[in-house]
């Protein structure tokens, strides 16, 4: 016996702030929300491992086209790690390869985070998702091999001890893309001369987005379809720290059009050069981001539809 009839998918266009449980990919989650928004088309802005929770946003029709913007983006964790014990994986589910006394105290933990501030190289762990020859390096170390790695420059812009009890030292971290956060554990448990893998991993913050406005998949569940779309932020949550320009009917067309724009035609006074959102100044909608510079307003990606209004 077949079952009934699919609901029909919906043409949505927002941002959902998503608070990702623990122990489930970010596909995974991203599957669910898209289900239970029955949407078209759905994206998410760089992953969570399973064992992470916190702060994902997810990207709905139009969004989808600016989540390399957040890809991009500072991101802020508070992290938990276990002095003397190092593991395979770096985190709390890889095997105890090695465990050492813990001398060090809270001062002394204090006192090695701030070696780590500013501009550092990372080598990636072994079972990171990084490829190498197209093949993720978890690959390589589940099947017992080790291929050398390079460093990679990322750049810690804050780093704070949250609590040190006994020998779980928990700590919050904003830093740039492609920072891996057990690796930073596990370099500061060699900094503190005891080891370290990280226990625990909440992602608080990415760019100008915060937990605070986040929603679990279980309460996105008891909503009705009225109250889940009001869950979702326009289009532009996205792209809150690039300055705003507004144009008037004239020159929309030949924005959504692709046109360059002098930028004297540009309703605005003072612009700097780099990245904008525009929007029409008639309605207030989002037309889309461009580059400006030596003159010109650049388009760069463009909303083609009008279902999710903002306002600079």
């Amino acid at each position: 016996m077949k079952g009934g009839p699919k609901s029909p998918r919906r043409a949505l266009d927002g941002v959902l702030l998503l608070d990702k449980p623990l122990g489930l990919s970010s596909n995974d989650a991203l599957i669910k929300a898209k289900r239970i928004y029955l949407a078209k088309k759905a994206g998410h802005t760089g992953t969570l491992d399973p064992l992470a929770t916190g702060l994902l946003p997810l990207c709905f029709g139009e969004a989808t086209k600016f989540s390399q913007d957040l890809l991009e983006a500072d991101k802020t964790y508070e992290a938990t790690m276990r002095l003397g014990i190092q593991t395979t994986t770096g985190d709390a589910e890889g095997e105890a390869v090695q465990a050492r006394e813990v001398r060090c105290d809270e001062a002394a933990v204090v006192v090695a985070l701030q070696k780590f501030l500013g501009d550092i190289v990372q080598i990636p762990s072994m079972y990171s998702a990084l490829k190498r020859n197209g093949k993720p390096l978890y690959e390589y170390a589940r099947a017992g091999q080790t291929v050398e790695r390079e460093g990679r420059p990322v750049t810690i812009h804050a780093l704070q001890v949250i609590s040190c009890a006994l020998l779980l030292v928990t700590f919050r971290v904003t830093c740039s893309k492609g920072t891996y956060v057990r690796t930073l554990a596990e370099d500061i448990g060699e900094a503190l001369g005891c080891g370290a893998h990280l226990t625990a991993l909440r992602r608080t913050g990415v760019g100008a987005l915060t937990l605070d406005n986040a929603v679990t998949l279980n309460e996105l569940a008891t909503l009705n379809e009225e109250e889940r779309d009001q869950r979702l932020q326009s289009v532009d949550a996205l792209l809150s720290t690039f300055p705003a320009v507004q144009l008037d009917d004239a020159v929309t067309k030949r924005f959504l059009h692709g046109q360059r724009l002098r930028l004297a035609d540009v309703a605005t006074t003072c612009l700097e050069a780099g990245r904008v959102r525009v929007y029409a100044q008639k309605g207030g909608r989002l037309l889309g981001v461009a580059k400006a510079g030596e003159g010109v307003l650049v388009p760069e990606r463009l909303i083609v539809t009008a279902r999710h209004r903002a306002r600079p």
